[in-house]
C-alpha cells in the first residue's frame, strides 16, 4: 500500500465565461476537491494502486465531500483524523495558457491541526508528502516527523515541495528546512519553477547535484509541456517529451505525475532506494513516459481530474 499524507482542501475555480460576460462582473466560482496530496491519492486510486490517505479533514460539508471522493475511487481513509474546524479554501486563477495560481484561506482550518499518527501499517511500501502541509504549522512539524520516522524504518518516500510562495513567510528558512528533509527522501520530484525557487538561482543543475548528494536516489524535474527528466546518483540524465494535448488547465497535473511515478515504479518493483538506483534507461523511459501521458490527460479537462487506468491502457 502507498500512503499519501498532506492537506485536502476545496479549490474555488473560476468558470470560463465569454468575453461578452466579462466587464465588471465577478466570475462564478466552482468548488472542486483539491490539495496536492489529496489529488495524488485520488490519482493513485484511479490508477489501481492500493492507497491510503493520511490527513486531518473537517467534519463540515466540504470535508464529507472530500472523503466521499476518495472512497469512490478506492482510497482507504482509515488514517484520516477529523476536526470541527472549517475546510481550507484555495481560490484559483487560470491564465491564458491554462496555468493556475492560488490564493489561500487557511486560518483556523482543520488540516493545519494534523498530529503525528501511530506507525503506519505493516505492508506500506511508500509514503508521499508535499505542498501546503509542509508549510502550515503546527501540522507541518507533524508531517515532517512522519517523514523522518517512516524513512528511518525503511519506507520509501517521495517528496514534492510544490511551492506556494504566498504561504511561506521566510523563504530562506523554508529552503534550509527543505534541505534538512533530503536525507529522508527516496525520490524528489519537483517542477523546474520550484527547483529555481528552492535553489534561489537559475543554476538548477548545480542545485540538483547538491540535493542528490544529500540523500535522494533520484530527482525528477517536470517542465510542463516540454516533458520530464530524471537525474540519478551517478549524474546521468534521461528525458522524455511531453504529450501534446489541448490544455484546459494545469490543476492537478503535477500531483498526477507523483501518482504515476509511484504507480509505475511499483510495477517495476522499484519502491526502494537501492532498486531505484538500479533502474535502467528503458525502465525510466517507461516510468517517465507513463507520467507524462497521465499528466496530459489531467491537463485536458477542467480541475484536478486525473485519469483512470482504463484511459491510459
Amino acid at each position: 500500500m502507498i500512503v499519501v499524507a498532506g492537506e485536502a482542501l476545496i479549490d474555488l475555480v473560476p468558470e470560463r465565461t465569454s468575453s461578452a460576460a466579462a466587464g465588471d462582473r465577478l466570475p462564478a466560482l466552482r468548488p472542486a476537491r483539491g490539495g496536492g496530496p489529496y489529488n495524488t491519492a485520488l490519482a493513485l486510486g484511479r490508477l489501481g494502486s492500493p492507497t491510503a490517505f493520511c490527513s486531518r479533514v473537517s467534519t463540515d460539508g466540504f470535508g464529507e465531500a472530500l472523503l466521499a471522493g476518495l472512497r469512490k475511487d478506492g482510497v482507504d481513509t482509515a488514517l484520516v483524523q477529523r476536526g470541527e474546524e472549517p475546510t481550507t479554501l484555495a481560490v484559483a486563477s487560470i491564465g491564458a495558457d491554462g496555468s493556475a495560481g492560488y490564493g489561500f484561506y487557511v486560518q483556523g482550518t482543520a488540516d493545519r491541526l494534523f498530529t503525528l499518527p501511530p506507525s503506519l501499517p505493516e505492508g506500506v511500501s511508500a509514503l508521499s508528502l508535499g505542498t501546503c502541509s509542509l508549510v502550515l504549522e503546527p501540522g507541518a512539524s507533524a508531517y515532517e516527523e512522519l517523514l523522518r520516522r517512516e524513512a528511518a524504518r525503511g519506507v520509501f518516500t517521495l517528496l514534492d515541495p510544490n511551492i506556494r510562495t504566498g504561504l511561506i513567510p521566510d523563504a530562506d528558512a523554508y529552503r534550509a528546512r527543505f534541505r534538512g528533509w533530503l536525507p529522508h527522501v527516496g525520490l524528489l520530484k519537483l517542477s523546474i519553477e520550484d527547483a529555481r525557487w528552492l535553489a534561489d538561482s537559475e543554476d538548477v543543475e548545480t542545485a540538483v547535484g547538491e540535493w542528490l548528494a544529500a540523500g535522494p536516489a533520484a530527482v525528477v524535474l517536470t517542465r510542463g509541456g516540454e516533458g520530464l527528466s530524471v537525474r540519478r546518483q551517478d549524474g546521468s540524465v534521461l528525458s522524455v517529451p511531453g504529450e501534446r494535448v489541448d490544455v484546459v488547465d494545469t490543476i492537478g497535473a503535477g500531483d498526477t505525475v507523483n501518482a504515476a511515478l509511484l504507480h509505475r515504479l511499483a510495477a517495476h518493483q522499484a519502491l526502494s532506494a537501492p532498486a531505484l538506483a538500479k533502474l535502467d534507461d528503458a525502465a525510466w523511459r517507461d516510468v517517465l513516459g507513463f507520467a507524462a501521458r497521465a499528466a496530459a490527460f489531467t491537463c485536458s479537462r477542467a480541475g484536478a481530474e486525473p485519469p483512470y487506468a482504463s484511459e491510459l491502457a
